[in-house]
């Protein structure tokens, strides 16, 4: 399993398709699965910026494992976002569930984020919740890269702000040394 990680904005899910169409392997956004399937308070909690809880959120990513095999690689993008979900993540790891193969970590500029983020046009993507966003970014993922560390699943912290090509480029050499 190859994680990717990042602020909002940061290309994780552009990034990770790419990896998968070069690596032919499965690609499965949190963010697309939620936006497929959340209805309801918790969708307008979720436009709004704020985060379902850790269980709703584990259990989605245990439905969206049950389309792939993951006992073979695959790639994942918007999980986890907070200490409860990456220690789940992680005890799956310990007990051969899964397999941790890299974390790839999209660093970009908040600056560039928000243009980013305000040109997609999805309705999520308001200035009250992008900076929710970050602010959660800071606080609940950033410490996350520690415990994946100290779990010994290889963390690769790559330049978001860089062509996209070339952010390309450096994940996928990022992989072939993990």
């Amino acid at each position: 399993m190859i994680v990717f990680m990042g602020v909002a904005g940061s290309g994780k899910s552009v990034q990770g398709r790419m990896l998968a169409d070069d690596l032919a392997l499965p690609w499965l956004s949190t963010g697309e699965f939620l936006r497929m399937l959340v209805s309801g308070e918790r969708r307008k909690d979720m436009t709004a910026g704020k985060l379902l809880s850790d269980k709703d959120i584990i259990s989605l990513v245990q439905k969206m494992f049950t389309v792939i095999n993951s006992h073979e690689e695959f790639i994942i993008d918007g999980f986890p976002r907070t200490a409860a979900q990456a220690d789940w993540l992680i005890g799956q790891i310990k007990h051969g569930q899964l397999h941790g193969t890299a974390v790839i970590h999209i660093e970009i500029s908040k600056e560039t984020a928000k243009n980013r983020l305000l040109s997609r046009g999805r309705p999520d993507d308001i200035v009250d919740s992008i900076s929710a966003r970050f602010v959660e970014y800071d606080q609940t993922v950033k410490p996350i890269l520690e415990q994946f560390k100290s779990s010994l699943v290889p963390v690769f912290t790559i330049d978001g702000n860089q062509d996209v090509k070339k952010v390309h480029e450096d994940i996928i050499n990022a992989v072939k040394s993990a």
